[in-house]
């Protein structure tokens, strides 16, 4: 009957507005590597960080610029904002979610302001990290985008 050989597939969506590029592409060498998992970045022309899919939150970085996710079927993702952003001590970032909150490609989890980042020097790179995606495969249109757009899958 097929019960148990589906397949799950965990839509993306792009959480902000701009340029989504392969991982390989963003200005930190230990992402672009895939040290730290496989993914993908996002160029903001935006400051509005939405979530990439239905999840949970499981931990805000104390210095704002980074929150982990992890989706209903166990899949873990890291979303950090900016490079070397940990060195401005959460200025220039506003949270507004909670860790345990439930969140979709609806829920605004930050705000950024880009342009502080910029005058301090800072890349403003989103990498949206899957920590732990071992056997699956992620499919995505890379390009401009607008946020909560559908980007791609997880299969």
């Amino acid at each position: 009957m097929g019960l148990f050989n589906k397949k799950k597939t965990t839509e993306l969506f792009n959480p902000v507005r701009g340029n989504v590029v392969p991982l390989s592409s963003v200005h930190d060498e230990v992402f672009a590597s895939e040290a730290m998992g496989t993914g993908f970045g996002v160029f903001p022309s935006s400051g509005e960080i939405y979530s990439p899919t239905k999840a949970t939150v499981t931990a805000i970085f104390p210095t704002k610029h980074a929150i982990s996710l992890v989706t209903k079927n166990g899949m873990e993702i890291l979303i950090h904002i900016g490079i070397d952003t940990v060195e401005l001590n959460g200025e220039g970032f506003d949270i507004l979610v909670q860790t345990d909150d439930k969140v979709d490609k609806d829920t605004l989890l930050a705000k950024v302001n880009i342009d502080y980042l910029e005058k301090q020097h800072k890349k403003t790179d989103v990498m949206v990290i899957f920590t732990n995606l071992k056997d699956k495969k992620l499919n995505l249109d890379l390009g401009e985008n607008q946020a909560q757009n559908k980007i791609g899958t997880v299969e």
